[in-house]
């Protein structure tokens, strides 16, 4: 069985995420510990609220530090909902531009659309060789609650393997979930998509 750890960092909904994944068959641990977060075969690394009191909490636990030590030894992260949006280079929000972990180029924005938040269930284009949504039909949906995303891809392809970016749009087309190679991330939340996130959950407990 896969160990996987939730990193409590004042952010997100941790309990469901916790049992969102180990419903999939994964042992969970909800924690901070630095050692803990950075051995485990997967890291989960939440969000929910704006993103500078996200990278604030982050940074209290040495949280960018774990993404960091963790990528560059292959170990598998998974973000979710800001915990995605804090993987970019930088969030704005009512004028004030907040840095963040920086493993994607990208800016964090409020989405151009007729109603935000953006919240309730939504559809995704995923390429066809995604892992994390293998064996989910291009019309499951997911569900999301956002104000603010990424809208534009920035990284450029010049590795061996490209990173596979999944759309969604609401008003204006935005990234919906990034795999590239251990990094893992969406910005809906498929603790609380039903069967299709658990699926997802699944396929990247696979990868693990």
């Amino acid at each position: 069985m896969k160990k996987v750890v939730v990193l409590d960092y004042g952010s997100g909904n941790l309990r469901s995420a916790e049992r969102a994944v180990a419903r999939v068959g994964a042992d969970v641990t909800v924690t901070s510990d630095f050692e803990e977060a950075l051995e485990a075969d997967g890291l989960v690394v939440p969000g929910v609220g704006a993103f500078a009191a996200c990278m604030e909490g982050l940074k209290a636990v040495k949280g960018e530090r774990i993404i960091g030590r963790r990528l560059a030894g292959s170990r598998p992260v998974l973000g979710i909902c800001v915990g995605m949006q804090i993987l970019f280079g930088k969030g704005v929000e009512h004028g004030i531009t907040t840095e963040g972990c920086g493993e994607w180029p990208g800016t964090v924005e409020r989405l151009e659309a007729p109603v935000l938040p953006h919240m309730g269930w939504n559809t995704v284009e995923a390429p066809p060789e995604s892992v994390l949504f293998a064996g989910l039909d291009p019309d499951t949906r997911f569900y999301f609650v956002h104000s603010y995303g990424v809208r534009t891809w920035e990284l450029q392809d010049s590795t061996l393997q490209p990173p596979l970016v999944t759309w969604a749009e609401h008003g204006e087309r935005f990234v919906a979930a990034v795999e590239n190679g251990p990094l893992s991330a969406a910005q809906f939340h498929p603790e609380k998509s039903g069967d299709a996130g658990a699926q997802l959950l699944k396929n990247w407990l696979g990868t693990l």
